[in-house]
Parts: C-alpha cells; sequence; structure tokens
C-alpha cells in the first residue's frame, strides 16, 4: 500500500471509530506500531487533529473533513463507469442527479485526474428500448425510500393482467433489464415484477413498516434458500 493511500485509510478509520489504540491501528493498516506512531506524528504535523490520550488510543476530532476528494485512476474510472450506466438505463431523474455529482467531482480534482474522469475508456451503450425498461423507476425509487404501499395494473409475460398492490423493497438491474423485489398484498408473498411490464403505478399514500413485517432482508434471505434448494435438486 502506498504512504498516501496508507495514511488516508488511516484517517478513514479514525472518523469511523471514537477511539483506537496503535496496536489496533497498526493491525488493521498492516505496518509496525512504529510506523504508525510515525504516520500519526506526521499528520498532527500537517494539521489533522488527531489526539493522544494514554491508557485509551487514538481520536479524530469531530467535524474533522479532508480537503476535497482525494482519488485514484482506478477510483475515477469506476465512477466514470457507473455515471454512464446510470445515464443509459436509470431513469431520467436519477442520470440527472449523476451527472450533476460528476460535475462536482470534476470541479475539485487536479486536470490529470479530471482527464482520467472524463475520458475513461469504459462505456454503457444503451438502445432504443433501454428507456422503456426503466419507466417509473423514479416513482418507485421514491416509493421504496418512504415505505409507501403502491398499485401496479401489470401484464404478465404470457399476457394476464392484474391489478396488484405491493409493498416494493428493492431495484435490482440485471444488465438489460429491471425487476422490483417486492411484497405481494394479493398473494401475500415475496413476487419480483419488471417495471416495463407495468402499465401504470400509482401511490396510495399507504405506509408500511419494515422492522414489523416483510421486508428486504427477509426476500434475499428466501430467495437465497430457494437457490440453494434448486442447486441441490
Amino acid at each position: 500500500m502506498r504512504r498516501a493511500d496508507r495514511l488516508f485509510q488511516l484517517i478513514q478509520t479514525l472518523r469511523a471509530r471514537r477511539f483506537a489504540t496503535g496496536q489496533e491501528l497498526a493491525l488493521e493498516l498492516g505496518v509496525s506500531k512504529r510506523t504508525l506512531y510515525r504516520d500519526v506524528q506526521d499528520l498532527q504535523r500537517s494539521g489533522v487533529p488527531i489526539r493522544g490520550e494514554a491508557g485509551v488510543g487514538y481520536r479524530l476530532d469531530r467535524g474533522f473533513e479532508l480537503p476535497p476528494l482525494t482519488f485514484t485512476t482506478e477510483e475515477l474510472e469506476g465512477l466514470a463507469l457507473g455515471a454512464r450506466i446510470v445515464a443509459a438505463w436509470g431513469d431520467v431523474e436519477l442520470g440527472k442527479a449523476v451527472a450533476s455529482a460528476v460535475s462536482k467531482i470534476e470541479a475539485v480534482i487536479p486536470p490529470r485526474l479530471r482527464e482520467a474522469l472524463l475520458q475513461a475508456p469504459l462505456f454503457a451503450p444503451g438502445y432504443a428500448g433501454a428507456a422503456a425498461r426503466a419507466r417509473h423507476l423514479d416513482l418507485l425509487r421514491r416509493a421504496i425510500g418512504e415505505t409507501e404501499i403502491v398499485q401496479l395494473r401489470y401484464t404478465r409475460e404470457d399476457g394476464q393482467a392484474s391489478v396488484r398492490d405491493i409493498r416494493p423493497l428493492g431495484l435490482y438491474f440485471w444488465g438489460s433489464k429491471w425487476t422490483l423485489a417486492a411484497w405481494c398484498e394479493l398473494r401475500q408473498d415475496y413476487r419480483s415484477f419488471r417495471p416495463d411490464r407495468m402499465q401504470t403505478v400509482d401511490r396510495t399514500g399507504r405506509r408500511f413498516d419494515p422492522a414489523d413485517g416483510p421486508s428486504l432482508k427477509e426476500y434475499l434471505a428466501r430467495t437465497e434458500a430457494e437457490d440453494q434448494e434448486w442447486s441441490i435438486s
């Protein structure tokens, strides 16, 4: 690990904890205690408010923030690819939000890194039907965030239509399509729905509590158990 990366990780570790001993920090960073002490001293000299308390350990003053955005080239390429995937396959509002985030990053990083962000040779081309596959995502995202039941007019692959009240739990992107993990009030069971097969999506104003009933955690556990059973059989 480069020393600059190690110092960054040291700060991040201290930000996440109330206190940490020198031994704990040295083990986490994979260095000797002597190297750890030297790193702490160098950070303190540079103005990072790290405090040491005998018998307790080190702590970082609350409210301390790193200077704006230190990224590696690989991190920026990953962000660029993620932004392009969202632009091609996400909903319009999410695409605008990601473009805004990229602009903010672009404004505060050095020119060399800005080039890595804007000219990353990693692409996620969509196609004419991509927007249709992402329809209703903005409404579904908000309903998930606000734990609100929605009503679907849904058409299955075999053409059968139905009206469902569902509890939306999570959205999944599979490379060319989206699915919604949900609890179906009609079937009283977990179901997956494709947004591109939803004719309409209406918010009901009725809330549900994921801590007291169907939840994404339980959905994932059920799905994993079913996958294991299928692989055994």
